[in-house]
């Protein structure tokens, strides 16, 4: 049986809990006492240079932790945390801040000792007092998901300047000690006299590798490494952190970036467009080999990618409505014509892992799923959950005969080609996105969803807007990507519990609120072994799929990625398939000054303002 322990090493005598340098929620750290650095990081990578990459949107604050403006992407590496995750080990970290860490035998509290030379970077050290104020301030004044997290610790309290120690109201939340100890630590002497719960428009005071160096506020922001980063030399940063420079451009269109990127002042882009895989990197620089094109593999769990309903609509509160609108999809279709078929079309909410349900429930999933038999749908219980499957024809009739048979149990009717309710009104909706490139797969679907007297649009608003949107469950239709971890804990309580769904910014977009549901991912939180695990991840993802929450899209084991030469990476495979933070810059490497030329770009593109 793999035991969900927190295995703790380093024993020393004396001690009211064991001492160790590492945490994981998952069996034991993979990492020895004495490691050196990351095994899948080149730790003698050259430092300097600068690489430029590109973003969608805008930002107008350098405060990621609140609700309030959009934050530029790149300003959380100007914070440490408690600990550092080991993206190759599911659910491990290593201590970063703290040195070492301990767990009382009852596990009803967890203790960090800083180290004494942790700085931040105006050289005043990280104290306990910096620790329980950002604990404090990220409860209290954070995006809703904090609350969420640390919802059972009871207390934390400054055991003198360099011991910090969280109380806990039960020993029954397994992954918590790892959760805090991924907690960025801010300055709480920096703050003082600034308003926590606004945007922020100067640079922060970290202790992180790079600092906020030259902004165009919207447009561009240059990250710079801190050239005597107190933690350079540690275990868990050596061979990472090489850009002397870090520069993202804000562009507000992603073909626009594309064009960036073929120019040459774009060093690296991930790609997520099928289509652009497959035909948009013909160009000068990718034939004379100075661009390029690699799919990584990786092992992790892809999430639910899906058009979300939001419940808090009327036009959605009934679950045969939502069932006949996830059927009207035609997934084959599109992914023979407008996908390359690169795609696996999702069928749980924990997909590509074992954490995902399938056949009918039993054992102690079943156990776990029988005190809320009334309130569940009976298929649940007897029919295995499935996605209808077309012929990629494009004519999915038989499909859509059978969204109509739903939305007429529903009490809705075609009339005059129109679907209408009981009054006549026909059923209207926004689908919202914040991108173009997500038109070519929502538009096709739109198509569908006419056949069926529906009529429903689309609208494409930029990146800070949509959030801003989302935020505030404005949108009645959206595309969203729930993201899933290998070890799924505290987090489900923002995406599906009835207090997230009334908390503004939570993740719970659709509104779900079912005491099922709730249930359920606090026996997931509690869960005390593997086996326990997966018959709660199973039930609720059972429960969630039942619901008819989202249409399911599609998900890939890959990571496409392209770059210019003057990039330099690990060989390394890893879980994760990469991290951009170990890779640097090539000494000499002239690819990225002679990009205009090869690409044939006689204009400089800007990003839009």
């Amino acid at each position: 049986m793999r035991k969900l322990i927190l295995v703790l090493f380093l024993l020393l005598p004396g001690l009211a809990g064991a001492q160790s340098i590492g945490l994981s929620s998952i069996g034991a750290p993979a990492l020895p006492p004495d490691f050196k650095a990351f095994p899948w990081v080149n730790p003698d990578a050259p430092k300097g240079g600068e690489v430029r990459l590109a973003s969608i949107g805008s930002f107008d604050s350098f405060n990621p932790f609140i609700v309030r403006g959009t934050p530029a992407m790149a300003v959380g590496r100007v914070w440490d945390t408690l600990m550092r995750s080991n993206p190759d080990e599911p659910a491990s970290s290593y201590g970063l801040l703290a040195r070492d860490v301990r767990i009382a035998p009852d596990r009803m509290w967890v203790a960090f000792d800083l180290r004494p030379e942790a700085r931040f970077h105006d050289n005043t050290p990280v104290t306990a007092d910096d620790v329980v104020w950002t604990f404090q301030v990220l409860r209290d004044q954070g995006r809703p998901f904090y609350r969420a997290y640390y919802a059972d610790v009871a207390d934390v309290v400054a055991e003198g300047p360099g011991r910090v120690v969280f109380h806990f109201r039960s020993n029954q939340n397994r992954e918590l000690p790892l959760i805090l100890g991924e907690m960025p630590v801010l300055p709480k002497h920096w703050w003082q006299g600034r308003d926590f719960s606004k945007p922020l428009s100067e640079p922060p005071l970290g202790s992180g590798p790079y600092r906020v160096g030259h902004v165009d506020m919207g447009r561009t922001l240059t990250m710079e490494r801190v050239p005597d980063y107190w933690a350079a030399n540690l275990p868990v940063e050596r061979g990472l952190n090489n850009f002397d420079r870090i520069t993202t451009e804000y562009f507000r269109d992603a073909t626009v970036a594309m064009e960036a990127f073929k120019a040459g002042q774009i060093d690296f882009r991930e790609e997520n467009i099928s289509k652009t895989w497959a035909t948009g990197y013909d160009f000068p620089a990718v034939q004379k080999g100075l661009v390029k094109r690699e799919e990584i593999h990786h092992q992790l769990d892809t999430g639910m990618q899906g058009f979300a309903m939001n419940l808090r609509r009327p036009i959605f509160a009934n679950r045969q409505v939502r069932q006949a609108l996830a059927i009207a999809f035609d997934f084959e279709w599109m992914n023979k014509n407008l996908f390359y078929g690169a795609y696996t079309r999702t069928l749980s909410y924990f997909s590509n892992s074992q954490l995902g349900s399938s056949g009918l429930p039993q054992g102690d999933e079943l156990a776990l799923l029988e005190p809320y038999r009334a309130q569940l749908p009976p298929e649940l219980f007897t029919t295995p959950y499935t996605l209808p499957v077309t012929d990629g024809s494009g004519s999915n009739r038989e499909q859509l005969r059978q969204a109509l048979g739903l939305l007429k149990q529903a009490g809705w009717d075609v009339k005059d080609r129109k679907l209408v309710d009981a009054s006549g009104n026909q059923m209207k909706f926004t689908i919202l996105l914040p991108d173009p490139s997500y038109e070519r797969a929502t538009l096709p679907y739109v198509q569908s969803l006419d056949k069926l007297g529906i009529a429903a649009d689309v609208r494409t608003v930029d990146p800070s807007q949509y959030q801003h949107l989302v935020d505030d469950f404005d949108y009645d239709m959206t595309m969203i990507t729930l993201p899933q971890g290998d070890v799924p804990g505290n987090e489900q309580r923002d995406y599906w519990s009835c207090d997230a769904a009334k908390s503004q910014g939570s993740s719970n977009v659709m509104g779900i609120c079912s005491p099922a549901v709730d249930a359920l991912v606090e026996k997931m939180i509690a869960a005390t072994d593997w086996p326990q695990l997966l018959a709660a991840t199973h039930a609720l993802d059972r429960v969630l799929l039942w619901g008819w929450y989202v249409v399911p899209n599609w998900h890939i084991d890959s990571n496409r990625i392209a770059y210019w030469d003057k990039l330099a990476r690990p060989q390394k495979t890893m879980r994760t398939g990469f991290d951009f933070d170990d890779w640097w810059i090539v000494p000499g490497g002239l690819a990225g000054d002679l990009a205009g030329d090869v690409a044939g770009h006689g204009a400089v593109l800007k990003a839009a303002p």
